[in-house]
């Protein structure tokens, strides 16, 4: 009889646990999925906000990623982020027009006898120029900030990185806003041939590798040698010395040219004569012998020759090999040569589609393996500071923030060599590194440190203060932490000190 009266109760009982242990199951889940969310999104965004966790929460992570890497509709920034980028010059001066310009302040200013005149004429067009490479620096750091389409950003500084090209040299400060947003922007999720076309035919990169300096008669070797071996098919890839110097000749006459004048021509010459913007091929300078390049035989058809040598690279297996290599090496480190060999196949049977390669990519077992675990480099940990502790709120100064970058040795267009900076985990992560890294995270966590203090003179600031400790890191953040980061945390005298330390965190220096 005590048994049939325990029945029932025991199959209550039973029903509850079972309930219970499903809840648990189930907000184990919930919890899992914004886990894996804020992990992805941290991966493939200048870092975390309540915005793109929201973003990722309602359409689910296959369909975010395909509108990361096929952003449609406007670029919509917040008002006051695109007020600042609209009150640009460069936003409101052609190039041309700003390079022109540029070449004859400094040309007049050789001119002035007086040397104190001289001096102060020069010194103003450097702060000019230098004005020019911070312009150029803030919008592309505004829309890093801001911009929906994260991977967009994240891919442009990328291929400014694969392309890169040193501000400081020549006037290239005038020409480098341009080059990002014109030549590397708009390709920089679309066909490879195209970036690689628009790059290296931009004359920031032709004064950058001395190509204006490269004339029949004249070899010069540097381009050549640097879109062989960095930006299409990589070092030890088959091609030789002799291949660099044919190459060399198929570039001959592709220069720069701020004269609004045509070069005189001979009558025979006039014809393959072209000017785009401040890009001039000069066929004057040109040679048009017969070349090999990589055993692929080469009329002398003047500027389609070096058009048509770039369509044959973009194609060439090692080039789809160096590039996925890369892109790897961006995203998740080192990656396993299986993965490499699909991303190398698909670059090949897509024409070079960066969106098709990078969606191979992302959607494999080592990169959702690798998640997490990445250092970030010193721009990745500047903005993704500076997103967390503001979340949203548009800073009205972009100064501070290319200061911390450029003080983390990652100054936005001033690695001075064509390989551009390292990618590679073992370059950000050295005792010395790490240090300076501590000191900005001081600088960042303390206060606003002019962020929100506009440029303009007599401008007040706003106050500010870094909210590290907000909703966004106890729905995402504070259940990562390890106990040790715990009890660093919690020795924190004062919030300053608290920021410092989160953001010296291994949870926070990893993405």
């Amino acid at each position: 009889m005590a048994l049939l009266i325990e029945g029932p109760r025991m199959r209550h009982l039973w029903l509850a646990i079972v309930v219970c242990l499903s809840c648990a199951a189930s907000s184990m889940s919930a919890a899992a999925k914004v886990a894996d969310n804020a992990a992805l999104v941290d991966r493939l965004t200048w870092g975390r906000t309540s915005h793109d966790l929201a973003e990722i929460d309602r359409l689910g992570p296959d369909r975010w990623l395909k509108r990361q890497l096929r952003p449609a509709g406007p670029d919509l920034l917040p008002p006051q982020a695109q007020e600042q980028i609209d009150a640009l010059r460069i936003s409101n001066e052609p190039m041309r027009q700003i390079a022109v310009a540029m070449d004859a302040e400094i040309r007049a200013a050789a001119k002035l006898q007086n040397p104190s005149a001289r001096q102060a004429a020069q010194q103003a067009y450097q702060r000019a120029m230098t004005d020019l490479k911070q312009q150029a620096a803030a919008r592309s750091l505004l829309r890093d900030l801001y911009s929906p389409h994260q991977l967009q950003e994240q891919m442009t500084w990328f291929w400014m990185n694969h392309f890169n090209v040193h501000a400081e040299k020549r006037d290239i400060r005038a020409m480098i806003g341009d080059y990002e947003d014109q030549a590397i922007r708009p390709h920089a999720l679309g066909k490879f041939r195209d970036l690689l076309k628009a790059a290296d035919l931009h004359p920031a990169m032709l004064r950058y590798l001395d190509n204006d300096q490269n004339a029949v008669g004249r070899i010069n070797e540097n381009y050549a040698r640097e879109i062989l071996e960095l930006h299409t098919m990589g070092v030890g890839s088959g091609y030789n010395q002799k291949d660099v110097e044919e190459m060399a000749r198929v570039l001959t006459g592709v220069g720069v040219s701020l004269s609004p004048d045509t070069p005189k021509l001979k009558p025979e010459q006039q014809a393959f004569y072209v000017r785009r913007g401040l890009m001039e091929f000069n066929p004057a300078r040109h040679d048009f012998g017969a070349k090999v390049v990589l055993r692929r035989q080469i009329g002398g058809t003047g500027l389609s020759e070096f058009e048509q040598t770039l369509d044959a690279l973009a194609r060439e297996p090692a080039t789809a090999r160096h590039v996925s290599r890369k892109l790897a090496l961006y995203f998740m480190g080192e990656a396993p040569s299986d993965l490499i060999d699909r991303m190398t196949a698909k670059f090949l049977r897509s024409d070079g589609d960066i969106a098709e390669v990078l969606g191979v990519l992302f959607k494999s077992s080592a990169f959702k393996a690798s998640l997490g675990k990445k250092l970030k480099d010193p721009i990745h940990y500047a903005v993704s500071a500076v997103r967390l502790a503001y979340d949203g709120r548009t800073i009205a100064n972009t100064a501070p923030l290319q200061g911390w970058i450029s003080r983390l040795g990652q100054g936005l267009y001033s690695r001075d060599t064509p390989d551009g900076y390292p990618l590679e985990d073992t370059a950000w992560s050295g005792p010395g590194q790490l240090a300076t890294m501590f000191e900005v995270a001081r600088q960042v966590g303390a206060n606003s440190a002019g962020l929100f203090k506009p440029s303009e003179p007599g401008a007040e600031d706003q106050a500010a203060f870094p909210q590290l400790q907000n909703a966004l890191f106890y729905a995402t953040l504070e259940k990562r932490l390890s106990p040790r980061t715990r009890s660093a945390l919690a020795q924190a005298r004062s919030p300053a000190e608290w920021n410092t330390l989160f953001l010296s965190s291994p949870e926070f220096l990893h993405r």
